[in-house]
């Protein structure tokens, strides 16, 4: 070997540990069927999105390999996060990103959590609402907001799944905001936004927060009154009708998120290329038609920017839920 070929070689090493192969040389792709780990039952929003992110991976044909949606509910996710964790490193694993998540991790920071994986991609924004029954005295969140500063502990409100997640977050801070002492709330928790109106119709709570497709049949039908969205403007479409919060005065907002994590320690170049993947999605007609048809919003945004939302969201969900006194000091 000449003088000047191994002078090369070692020039070559050196860039490349300095500055990284190329693109197209750190290229990397799927080498068998992909797992998609969800962590809700079938059925369940987070599990409608992931097959209809599913469908269309494979109809536009983005993938070259198959991906298969396992469900694995409970612990708020934990059981889910345990399956990508057993897979470090190996992105033909992936799994579901939900807001309910950050909760998760504020009430229970030595459980595993999303901080241990590797926040791939936002995909969509979902907003929250307040639903009575349309036959109670509460016509809008001014006499909400007036009975609950009176008597805090005076109605009931449901939430779905646990005591302090998103959903419960979402009706706690606009009530924190218009001085409702919201320590003393009367919480109820079920299995399901759709048992919370089931339990609101039968009178057995006052008061549901739900997110937006849990409330539409009910609301077409006219048995529910619906008082607040929480997104900063109306949503479109068949709630146009229902005000925000902000716009009655109270200066609140509050959505989730769904996105796409992977196990930890992915390489750049398997970063890179679920980014790209889903970016092909979520610029689609397609999956922008299927979101407007869940009441839905598209929020799409890579690693770094994911990254940024989910720290900002964790310092937000913590300030309240300290206030609530639900979180370690």
């Amino acid at each position: 070997m000449s003088a000047s070929f191994r002078s090369l070689m070692v020039w070559v090493a050196f860039v490349a540990a300095t500055f990284g192969w190329p693109a197209d040389a750190q290229s990397w792709k799927p080498q068998h069927s992909i797992e998609f780990v969800v962590p809700a039952g079938p059925g369940a929003a987070l599990d409608t999105a992931a097959r209809e992110l599913q469908r269309l991976l494979d109809k536009q044909k983005i993938l070259d390999q198959t991906l298969v949606i396992t469900n694995k509910p409970g612990g708020s996710g934990a059981v889910g996060l345990q399956t990508l964790r057993a897979h470090e490193g190996d992105s033909h694993w992936l799994g579901t990103f939900s807001t309910g998540m950050i909760s998760a991790r504020v009430l229970h920071p030595d459980a595993l959590s999303y901080a241990e994986m590797t926040p791939i991609a936002l995909l969509l924004e979902e907003s929250m609402l307040v639903a009575v029954r349309a036959d109670s005295p509460l016509k809008n969140v001014h006499d909400l907001v007036a009975q609950l500063k009176q008597k805090p502990d005076s109605l009931s409100i449901a939430v779905a799944t646990s005591v302090g997640n998103h959903i419960h977050l979402a009706i706690a801070k606009p009530l924190k905001q218009a001085g409702v002492d919201i320590t003393k709330l009367v919480i109820v928790p079920y299995k399901s936004s759709g048992e919370s109106i089931t339990a609101l119709l039968g009178g057995h709570v006052d008061v549901v927060s739900a997110s937006s497709p849990n409330v539409l049949s009910q609301y077409k039908a006219g048995t529910i009154r619906l008082l607040a969205v929480t997104t900063a403007e109306r949503l479109p479409g068949q709630l146009a009708a229902v005000p925000t919060w902000k716009e009655q005065g109270i200066d609140a907002v509050s959505t989730s998120v769904q996105g796409v994590l992977g196990p930890r320690n992915m390489s750049p170049a398997q970063l890179q290329y679920w980014e790209t993947a889903l970016a092909k999605v979520a610029a689609s007609k397609e999956w922008n038609d299927f979101l407007q048809t869940q009441l839905w919003r598209p929020r799409f945004a890579r690693h770094e920017e994911m990254q940024k939302v989910l720290d900002a969201e964790y310092a937000s969900t913590r300030g309240l839920l300290l206030d609530l006194n639900l979180a370690r000091p």
